[in-house]
This record gives C-alpha cells, sequence and structure tokens, in this order.
C-alpha cells in the first residue's frame, strides 16, 4: 500500500493496476490478521472507486497450523508438506482438507464483501506454483498443486458462490518453464489470465522464448507478469504486446530500476495508467 503514492511521486502517474496480498501475518499498522485484511478490503473497495484495477494474492500459512505463521523456518509460508500429508490435503473429509477450507472460510468474507461493493479481482491463490520453497508448490502432476488449485477455486466459486474472481494461474520464469506449463496446468476451465513471475529465475530476463512459450499455451486468453523485480522496457511491451498488465515487486520496484526507468515506463505511449483507464 505504501509504495502507491511514491510511483506517483516519480512518474506523475498513479499505475492502472493496485495490489496486495491476504497475507501470513499482519503489516504496516495492524496486529491482528482481520485489521489487515479489512484494511485491504477497504482500501481495494476505494482504488476500485477511483478507477483502478484490482489484484489480490494469498501467501497463506500452511494448514497443518494457525495463523499468523513465519515467512521461514518451521511450519512458515517456506515449508513442506510431506507427501502423506499433501494426500490428505488433497483428499476430501479429511482434517487438513477441512482446516483449509476453513482458511478459505475466512478468506471468503473478505472476497464477497468486495463482490457486494462490485469490486472485481484479479486473484492469484497460489504464486508461483512450480516454485518449490513454498509448502503448496513445486508438486507438478495432476495430484500435486494444481490439485489444490482446483480443490481451492471449486470451494470459493461453487461453495462460497464467488462470482467477482478472475483467476490467474501462475508460474515463474525457471528453465524448467516449457514442461512446467504442462505439468502445473490445472486445465483451462480453472483460469482466466496465465501471468509469469519474470525475476531471471533462468539467467535470462523479458526473453521472447518465455513469451511464446507462455502464448502457446494461453492461447486467447490474456498473459501477464505477475511479478517482476526490473521491470519491462517500453521497447520489450512493443516486441511482447500480449503482456496484459505488470505487477512490480514492493519494495523491489525501486531498488531494481532507477527513478528515470520507472518514470519512463509509466509515461510511455504503450502502457495505461490510472488517469488513462475508464472509470
Amino acid at each position: 500500500m505504501q509504495y502507491w503514492q511514491t510511483m506517483y511521486s516519480v512518474s506523475h502517474r498513479y499505475p492502472g493496476l493496485w495490489g496486495e496480498d491476504f497475507s501470513y501475518q499482519p503489516f504496516q499498522n495492524t496486529s491482528t490478521m482481520d485489521q489487515w485484511r479489512t484494511m485491504i478490503v477497504d482500501t481495494a473497495i476505494k482504488h476500485w472507486s477511483a478507477g483502478s484495477l484490482i489484484t489480490l494474492m494469498y501467501h497463506a500459512c500452511p494448514p497443518t497450523q494457525a495463523e499468523p505463521c513465519q515467512w521461514d523456518g518451521n511450519g512458515g509460508v517456506e515449508s513442506a508438506l510431506s507427501d502423506s500429508t499433501w494426500s490428505a490435503l488433497i483428499t476430501d473429509g479429511t482434517t487438513i482438507n477441512a482446516n483449509w477450507k476453513a482458511r478459505l472460510d475466512l478468506i471468503a468474507t473478505y472476497l464477497q464483501t468486495l463482490q457486494n461493493n462490485g469490486v472485481e479481482v484479479i486473484f492469484r491463490p497460489f504464486h508461483e506454483m512450480n516454485q518449490g520453497v513454498f509448502w503448496w508448490a513445486g508438486r507438478p502432476g495432476p495430484n500435486g498443486t494444481a490439485r489444490l488449485y482446483q480443490i481451492t477455486h471449486d470451494y470459493l466459486v461453487n461453495t462460497k458462490g464467488l462470482k467477482n474472481l478472475i483467476w490467474v494461474w501462475n508460474l515463474q520464469d525457471f528453465a524448467s518453464l516449457p514442461t512446467d506449463l504442462v505439468n502445473y496446468n490445472p486445465g483451462s476451465n480453472y483460469w482466466d489470465i496465465l501471468a509469469l513471475d519474470v525475476y531471471a529465475s533462468d539467467g535470462t530476463g523479458f526473453t521472447q522464448s518465455k513469451y511464446n512459450e507462455v502464448l502457446k499455451v494461453a492461447g486467447s486468453k490474456p498473459i501477464a507478469i505477475g511479478e517482476c523485480g526490473v521491470l519491462p522496457t517500453s521497447a520489450i511491451l512493443q516486441e511482447q504486446p500480449r503482456w496484459s498488465y505488470f505487477l512490480g515487486w514492493a519494495d523491489l520496484t525501486q531498488s531494481d530500476n532507477s527513478n528515470t526507468q520507472i518514470s519512463g515506463l509509466y509515461n510511455a505511449g504503450n502502457v495505461i495508467t490510472l488517469d488513462q483507464l475508464p472509470h
């Protein structure tokens, strides 16, 4: 939230996309998860009313423990579930499966408030599904990470009745991207946008080959840069015009890019900022 005004100070333009994280612990001037998430919802409604697109993600705590939790260490966001625990997680009727759905019940209340206020959410529930450091990720195949994505989608849409979610399937730009696009695909009925997090994880950045691989799977559906440190240039976006949005990751936006680079991108003719969006 604190980077919104900073982007205007640097470029004299507000972004057209506002993003936040339901998160694993409260941040800023909040002491509870409810205070943090309520602030997210209130701020999202404000930005939506001002004409912004809204994107929300969820760094969830493992369903083996309660919220909040740590980022790393024993049982944090960066942790692992055993194979037997994972099998139970994706099986209806188990305790851990019920724990996960109870976690989704909490998130659904905030998403429902957004729906009640007419806010459509570009929703990225499991980011970097091929990134093995997260408890939900790095499990290829039909009973892996993609299955948990499907369970989450069906619960929020069919059980909770949410109709304001634009579902994002998200991968990181590892060298294994061509096979990851197959092994982590939850099925085209489960996602609306295919997003790639570009961190030069394979030693290269916004290459044409990555772009082509993503397009090959997305077909006519939108594609996006789900996260990045180094921002794309206007020239790159000219060569790769199907990227529908990019999201600079928090403090990395300024640490990995100069103010001149940020301003140049935000003021480029092929980048749409808030003032250029229809209200």
